[in-house]
């Protein structure tokens, strides 16, 4: 082989390897951003379950306007998105708050994907933490 044969051949190598390493970091970040989306989702279905059970009277099984017996359901509280916790914010029944745990690594590239949603009687907020 000549020399321009074995600087083709090299060449290509690297323009090879140079694609399949951003098609990876192009994978890697789709797969977080998918991950982050699938969470936001996951609460916002939490916290329409949440606004039922205050609207909902105490008579049929709801928070008759408190968030203070509210208990995330089995079937969302672990998911393949990800994990779902609520918290009680101190001692007023009037708001609640949930947090969504991802399965993938989030923007710091240690923790993995985590959001938060405060839920009062007058709106929402949506908070990205990682």
């Amino acid at each position: 082989m000549g020399q321009q044969q074995l600087l083709l051949i090299i060449l290509g190598v690297i323009v090879v390897g140079i694609a399949i390493v951003s098609g990876i970091s192009l994978f890697v970040s789709a797969s977080e951003q998918a991950n982050r989306d699938a969470v936001t989702s996951d609460l916002l279905h939490l916290s329409t379950i949440a606004r039922s059970h205050y609207n909902l009277p105490t008579a049929l099984g709801g928070g008759g306007h408190s968030f203070a017996n509210f208990k995330v359901p089995k079937a969302l509280a672990e998911t393949s998105t990800g994990t779902f916790e609520h918290t009680q914010t101190g001692h007023k029944p009037d708001h609640i708050h949930f947090t969504g745990t991802g399965t993938e690594i989030g923007n710091d590239g240690v923790d993995p994907v985590e959001i938060e949603v405060r839920i009062t009687i007058s709106g929402m907020t949506l908070k990205v933490l990682n």
